[in-house]
């Protein structure tokens, strides 16, 4: 190489090629900040870490800000949860009370209900904590008393029934969750609503239970075979049902159960 073609100067970037090498560099950019994209943040990690591992400061890491940028938007982690719970309630409504429906509608609800709590890990617990009092569920309450109070139940039945089929969904979505949370720590994803090797587990219970003295676990005995349900699903419209046709016996008409109601 002479010292000519060393000394020849580099020529400098293209115009095209400094646009290029500017765009490789540009930095995404981010979406605004909002209080739909802190809840949806909480549900990605409650979903993967469970109430227990749900914290500010992983919402704020899972967004990708600081702690203190997400109290713009909730006030506290309790306002969070209750955010979170009212979610769950959107585009959900109740149909017009129909006294001739009532059961199926409540079995709707109850149905319903528990898909909901299903949807995310811990729903459940986070249901019990919170009571449905607020702006946004009240009319939701409104809609289910007028089921009751339309279908002819006493007044005092009508105002415990709520809550009785709301406690009975939270505690059986409950165990479902803990079923599921089982599964998980024992290898699987902990994605199936039904229990985790039920079938076998159902079928040693009722060789169990079969197996029973008959002189001293006679009814046991008797019921081996249907004490245990391979539904999950199948078990909870039972205990709907159950207790449908409990409030229904306080209907006014022949046969029906009088005194708890004046109680």
């Amino acid at each position: 190489m002479t010292d000519e073609a060393a000394e020849t100067p580099t020529p400098p970037p293209s115009p095209w090629e400094r646009e290029r090498r500017a765009r490789t560099h540009v930095t995404p950019t981010r979406a605004p900040l909002s209080r739909e994209r802190v809840v949806e943040a909480a549900f990605t990690v409650l979903d993967r870490q469970g109430l227990d591992g749900l914290s500010m400061r992983q919402v704020a890491a899972e967004l990708g800000v600081t702690v203190s940028a997400l109290y713009a938007y909730v006030s506290s982690k309790d306002d969070l949860l209750e955010l979170m719970y009212t979610r769950l309630f959107d585009g959900f409504a109740l149909p017009e009370p129909d006294p001739e429906r009532w059961r199926e509608q409540v079995r709707d609800y109850a149905r319903a209900g528990r898909r909901r709590l299903l949807s995310h890990r811990d729903m459940a617990r986070i249901s019990m904590a919170h009571v449905p009092f607020t702006a946004e569920l009240l009319p939701h309450v409104e809609a289910l008393l007028a089921i009751f109070r339309t279908a002819g139940l006493p007044d005092r039945i009508a105002a415990e029934a709520g809550d009785l089929i709301s406690t009975y969904i939270d505690g059986f979505v409950l165990e479902e969750g803990m079923w599921q949370d089982r599964a998980a720590r024992h290898g699987g994803d902990g994605s199936s609503l039904a229990r985790p090797d039920w079938s076998g587990m159902a079928g040693e219970m009722r060789e169990y239970f079969a197996s029973l003295p008959a002189a001293e676990f006679p009814h046991l005995r008797a019921l081996a075979g249907l004490i245990v349900s391979d539904s999950s699903d199948e078990r909870f419209d039972t205990g709907v049902e159950i207790i449908l046709r409990g409030l229904a016996s306080y209907l006014p008409g022949p046969g029906a159960c009088g005194g708890v109601a004046d109680a």
